[in-house]
């Protein structure tokens, strides 16, 4: 396996994982144009982060994006990992494992980087397990949001 930061070349993929992601998850249907420009503008550097990737035999068998947010109280910022897909083919093969690993080794080289989190769906066990077995452990914070302008969700 090996894993990779995304170039631009991965974008029509990370759009299709990520139009995946809001179908199984939400049960929302995205616009896969949209979502196209977003991923190319994100990679292009709109935004304070990155998407890597894992390929298994040449196919992208899964990816995850990474922001950084500034902590005023540690003085360095906490990557947040967000948009994990594995297709279902791919599923229960370390995919995630390894793009976690990936993660977490950049995060300690990373002189300001002090954390990472993740969010999750509050019902599903199964991932909640896996990030446990990493060494992630749940936060005593509850996550709050709303919309705003034209953001959709």
């Amino acid at each position: 396996m090996i894993i990779r930061e995304a170039q631009l070349a991965d974008v029509d993929t990370i759009a299709d994982f990520n139009c995946r992601l809001a179908q199984e998850t939400e049960g929302t249907t995205l616009d896969r144009a949209t979502v196209t420009r977003v991923v190319t503008r994100f990679l292009q550097g709109v935004g304070a982060g990155f998407y890597i990737v894992a390929e298994l035999n040449g196919q992208i068998a899964g990816c995850l994006m990474v922001t950084h947010e500034w902590s005023d109280w540690r003085e360095g910022n906490v990557w947040w990992i967000q948009s994990v897909y594995v297709p279902a083919e791919a599923r229960r093969r370390g995919v995630f494992r390894a793009l976690f690993a990936w993660v977490q080794q950049r995060a300690e080289e990373a002189p300001d980087v002090r954390g990472i989190r993740l969010y999750v769906e509050q019902d599903n066990e199964r991932v909640q397990h896996t990030y446990r077995s990493l060494g992630m452990g749940r936060e005593s914070y509850h996550m709050y949001g709303m919309s705003v302008g034209n953001a959709a969700g």
